[in-house]
């Protein structure tokens, strides 16, 4: 029994590697620029207007919208997290509820970001250097550097260390 389970496990890990390389070469074909490392351990998908940093981790990302989006260095997200650069007209539309235009707004992502698993950030966000996101939150409004904001509407409810950050920067302690 224990040999048939060490198996399975192999056969999974096996398994489990090969669909990581196949959804990273899937990201990248579609991404408009990817500056380095990338990993995708879950299914993702990206727009052309995806722009990538280094080190890119993703565990089941979906970008959709016409906008574009640019991720810095050593960012990392949950898994069955989105970002969304459009939405439709539904001020100015010569329709109700919504006409067939969209308003486009881009999304910008410093270095060193977290989000945890299922954050939805909307349309027109930017979120700071090292700022971390609370699973389940939805971003609607710019998150500052070194922020770690939760919620829906997303908050920032403390500050990550300063001093501690920099220093673990400067020493290059990436994960």
């Amino acid at each position: 029994m224990k040999v048939v389970k060490k198996t399975l496990r192999m056969i999974w890990k096996c398994q489990q590697n090969i669909l990581r390389i196949y959804y990273t070469w899937i990201v990248r074909r579609r991404a408009a620029s990817i500056k380095g490392k990338l990993r995708v351990n879950y299914r993702s998908r990206v727009s052309k207007n995806t722009h990538l940093g280094r080190n890119v981790n993703f565990n089941g990302m979906k970008i959709l919208g016409r906008g574009a989006v640019r991720i810095g260095d050593n960012f990392h997200s949950g898994k069955k997290c989105s970002m969304m650069t459009d939405y439709h007209n539904y001020d100015y539309g010569t329709k109700i509820p919504y006409d067939d235009t969209y308003v486009i707004k881009d999304i910008a992502i410093g270095d060193n970001v977290w989000l945890g698993n299922g954050v939805t950030i909307l349309p027109g966000v930017t979120i700071g250097e090292g700022a971390i996101i609370q699973a389940g939150s939805v971003v609607v409004n710019d998150i500052p550097p070194l922020a770690v904001a939760g919620g829906h509407p997303a908050r920032v409810f403390k500050y990550r260390d300063k001093n501690h950050y920099f220093e673990l920067k400067e020493k290059g302690r990436f994960q």
